[in-house]
């Protein structure tokens, strides 16, 4: 993934690493999050994304877009703001139907909900673009702002009240249509997740649909901390959420309980099928080629930007701090320059932090005049995958100290070597 060409001095960061989380924050991914400088928690499930989370999330974003537009989807953004009379219309307005509503009151009068999800509003704006059957297929999605009143706000950004989610959705002619496009995404989402770097342990997941559908896939991802416990079958690649394990799943798949391994996981996306009994009830139809007024087949299909910020915070982590995988990284390198009184060793970090920067590579060059050991505790804590030293001692021997985050394998580059690896 090519990263935006842009640097940075670590001198002009407002954030600051902090040796300690907030005692009120008992999630392993908030607080390595929270001290490292990438967010700020305003309340339980609700947090500030910072300059190096920023770009950990536009990194993220950005794998999920190319994706996206590979099988035909198309960006746009929607209004957090929602119509009450559209969702009545589906039956989910009802807080019997849907619990994590916020809703509010207009000044003007009348009631106006903040966006959990955005099937109905799209299905909506729909029918200003779709006549016939010649308009179909459409498949769009946005990277949105989410709004959920979770009972529970401890997992971190895994679990947020507020949240950045990427939510598409398709308008298909008939179920064959909606089933081509349905198994494309599933092809797609796996893609995302193994450029994420947790391809290998994240699951199709047959599970319940919740306030969506009856039945629905989820991608879940093992992990230690996460909130759900699947069953899978490695060597079939069957998983099952447990809350959909019975005899007659079991039927359907050809297994039994003894196939089943039992694991801990976060879920980090998940699709549905709507079949056309949205489309019916929101007024979404096409004219066919014999006149016929058809209803169209919707599904909807997402993915928790921030949520898998966060699972890949808890994954790839170890007792010193981040380790982020070199495709979501804020940087890709962490220039930590030594000696700072030491005039040569500053217009050499200079010159580096040029190079790169012109080749492309995106530095946080560590100009501040601390100690070595705060430098480099701070590197460790911040996690960027190539950590270059520039000191008295590196100039003496011509070449660089070049650290890699993960592993800590320790190599001795000259400038050169050092483009050629990284623009390579």
């Amino acid at each position: 993934m090519k990263h935006p060409t842009y640097s940075a001095r670590q001198s002009q960061l407002f954030t600051k690493t902090r040796k300690e989380a907030p005692k009120d924050e008992v999630s392993k991914n908030a607080q390595l999050l929270i001290r490292a400088g990438y967010v700020h928690k305003e309340m339980a499930g609700v947090y500030a994304y910072l300059p190096l989370g920023l770009r950990v999330q536009n990194n993220i974003k950005e794998i999920v877009r190319e994706e996206m537009e590979k099988i035909g989807g198309q960006e746009i953004i929607m209004t957090s703001l929602q119509r009450k009379e559209l969702w009545e219309k589906t039956k989910r307005w009802d807080d019997e139907v849907v619990d994590v509503w916020f809703k509010t009151e207009l000044k003007a009068g009348g009631d106006i909900g903040l966006a959990w999800s955005h099937e109905e509003p799209i299905a909506d704006m729909m029918k200003n673009y779709v006549a016939s059957f010649r308009d179909l297929p459409i498949f769009v999605y946005q990277f949105q702002t989410k709004l959920r009143n979770e009972l529970r706000a401890k997992s971190g950004i895994m679990r947020g009240r507020e949240f950045v989610m990427k939510d598409m959705y398709s308008f298909c002619l008939d179920e064959a249509e909606h089933t081509r496009f349905y198994n494309s995404t599933i092809e797609a989402y796996k893609r995302v997740y193994e450029r994420l770097g947790i391809g290998a342990d994240t699951f199709v997941t047959f599970a319940s649909g919740g306030a969506f559908t009856q039945f629905s896939h989820e991608f879940q991802t093992i992990a230690e901390t996460g909130e759900d416990v699947i069953y899978i079958n490695r060597e079939k690649g069957i998983a099952i959420n447990e809350e959909v394990l019975n005899e007659a799943t079991l039927k359907e798949l050809a297994i039994t309980r003894a196939d089943l391994e039992e694991v801990k996981t976060a879920e980090v996306g998940n699709i549905f099928n709507f079949g056309t009994q949205k489309s019916e009830d929101l007024g979404l139809f096409y004219t066919n080629d014999k006149g016929e007024q058809i209803p169209v087949w919707m599904g909807s299909y997402g993915i928790g930007i921030t949520r898998v910020m966060g699972l890949l915070a808890e994954k790839f982590s170890d007792a010193k701090g981040l380790v982020w995988p070199e495709q979501v990284a804020p940087f890709r390198v962490h220039l930590v320059e030594l000696q700072s009184d030491n005039v040569d060793v500053r217009a050499e970090a200079a010159e580096v932090y040029r190079e790169l920067t012109e080749a492309g590579v995106p530095v946080l060059w560590d100009d501040r005049d601390v100690r070595a050991g705060e430098k480099f505790a701070d590197s460790d804590l911040i996690g960027i995958p190539l950590r270059v030293v520039v000191s008295e001692k590196t100039l003496a021997a011509g070449k660089f100290e070049c650290v890699h985050r993960q592993g800590g394998r320790v190599e001795h580059k000259s400038m050169s070597e050092l483009l050629g690896q990284l623009t390579a």
